[in-house]
């Protein structure tokens, strides 16, 4: 991994870490805050390979406000995000 793409990657993970309980960032939203608004994509592959429980990377989620994958489970990200009390699009 190149020495920007692991800033990239910690600043990433800090950003998602901060989003509170019952709120959600899109993949978008979290690219623009760590400084890199087109790396939306980065920020999936980022957030999809943590298994670090600390970090809630269930509440990043689509622009369209879907889902998105997860690394659980799709179904598991909704119950934990219902649980959290957020409202998802169908």
């Amino acid at each position: 991994m190149k020495k920007n793409d692991a800033i990239f990657s910690r600043r990433v993970l800090k950003i998602v870490f901060h989003i509170p309980r019952g709120s959600t960032l899109s993949y978008k939203e979290v690219a623009q805050m760590a400084g890199s608004p087109r790396a939306y994509r980065a920020v999936g592959n980022i957030v999809g390979k943590n298994f670090d429980p600390l970090i809630p990377c269930h509440r990043v989620i689509c622009s369209d406000g879907k889902l998105g994958e997860y690394n659980r489970g799709r179904g598991v990200k909704r119950a934990i995000l219902l649980r959290e009390g957020v409202i998802i699009k169908k």
